[in-house]
């Protein structure tokens, strides 16, 4: 097996599996590697808006993943306190629906697609340890790791990165600086749930009320995917939440959801394996790339799953990092112009929906202006579908802005 490579990829999942493919299709020769094996679970938001859907029918991988029979749909129904938002999505690229696929299935086909290129060699069960530096210098050159089986091996690359998540190994090896970083108030508790009926079309749902979180969507299986997010001050539900999970899961949504659909639907729901939850978090942003070294996906931008846009973030990260290194023949010479490209490009597509994610982050009640703002949505279709399209970027914020300044005018 060779042991050198144009890049070495440090985790397989959505960001790592999307770069592998589209750095292959670039010409590059690659090294994909990952500590598990898949199929394998891990904890997440898994949806991707029609935006996503476009990227991953370009990749060729959306007919498999709709073959593992997860449902799609276009409709969100959002209530923040008592104005509800009920709507499509609009659409992006000729795609009008939405995607919440089980992880279990999606980064599995991700990974086999991937590892089907002519340039990907592909590794599972491989733990990354060490990096290697050119001269016990600054410019990262390879990694260090070892199998499974126990056999250690390093590999080299004119670029290694990180694609290993919000807890990233390589971007502590490699000092990425941190640029910035929003602690939540929020502890996370997610379930999947079979026998949960919504009323009409299949849709997301989305709630905000007083101090706590819910969000429901449909997901493979024939489930339903339930996450519930409250203060992490709260030390009575925390308590509640350690010691019976299923119970206070229930009980939580029927005290804190009362004027919901979310009780009623909850009622007579199964528990489908254990409830999982995400005890705090940062909301960060990292420096992106430097000599030798790169970070995509969550180890680059964790985002508040509330907004779900991390994994087509990990997408539109692949896309911008291949497109910056497609344009320099020599990176050696070229690390912190490469950088500061980087950077800029992916602060241009992501910086909005970071922001928005540090907002829900934080434990504040809707503000009185807010509260009318939200009435208005919820009162005009056009404003509703410009609130939507924030969620899957039909819209830019100024267009949002249009359309409640002409909301606004309208009603005075």
């Amino acid at each position: 097996m060779r042991t050198h490579y144009d890049v070495i990829i440090v985790g397989a999942r959505v960001a790592g599996s999307t770069l592998a493919y589209e750095l292959s299709k670039a010409g590059y020769d690659v090294l994909l590697l990952d500590k598990t094996t898949f199929p394998s679970d891990t904890l997440s938001t898994h949806n991707f808006y029609g935006n996503s859907l476009a990227m991953l029918r370009e990749m060729g991988v959306l007919d498999a993943l709709l073959e593992t029979g997860t449902p799609t749909y276009k409709r969100a129904v959002v209530q923040f306190e008592d104005a509800v938002i009920d709507g499509d999505f609009p659409a992006v690229q000729g795609e009008t629906d939405c995607l919440c696929i089980r992880r279990t299935h999606l980064d599995d086909i991700l990974f086999r697609h991937a590892a089907a290129q002519d340039r990907v060699t592909a590794i599972e069960g491989f733990r990354m340890t060490d990096v290697i530096r050119a001269g016990g210098g600054e410019t990262v050159t390879g990694i260090a790791g070892v199998r499974r089986s126990g056999e250690r091996e390093s590999y080299s690359a004119k670029l290694v990165v990180g694609a290993d998540g919000r807890g990233s190994l390589l971007r502590e090896h490699v000092g990425s600086k941190c640029k910035g970083s929003v602690p939540t108030d929020f502890a996370s508790y997610v379930g999947y749930y079979s026998g949960y009926v919504q009323d009409g079309e299949m849709h997301v749902e989305l709630y905000k009320l007083g101090d706590k979180i819910g969000i429901v969507f449909p997901t493979s299986d024939g489930l339903y995917v339930v996450g519930i997010m409250f203060p992490l001050a709260d030390d009575a539900w925390m308590k509640r939440f350690k010691e019976w999970p299923e119970r206070a899961m229930r009980d939580i949504v029927n005290d804190g959801f009362a004027n919901t659909p979310l009780p009623r639907r909850m009622k007579n729901a199964e528990l489908e394996g254990p409830i999982r939850g995400l005890l705090g978090y940062d909301n960060d942003w990292y420096q992106g790339m430097g000599p030798g070294w790169a970070l995509v996906g969550d180890a680059y931008s964790f985002k508040d799953p509330a907004v779900g846009q991390g994994m087509q973030d990990a997408l539109y990260g692949a896309r911008i990092l291949t497109d910056v290194l497609s344009g320099y023949p020599d990176w050696s010479a070229c690390w912190a112009e490469m950088a500061e490209r980087y950077q800029t490009l992916m602060e241009e597509k992501m910086m909005f929906h970071y922001h928005l994610a540090c907002q829900f982050t934080k434990n504040m009640p809707f503000t009185a202006e807010q509260t009318a703002v939200n009435r208005l949505i919820a009162s005009d279709p056009e404003a509703t579908r410009a609130f939507l399209g924030i969620y899957n970027r039909a819209t830019s914020p100024q267009e949002f802005e249009s359309a409640l300044m002409r909301l606004s005018n309208w009603q005075v």
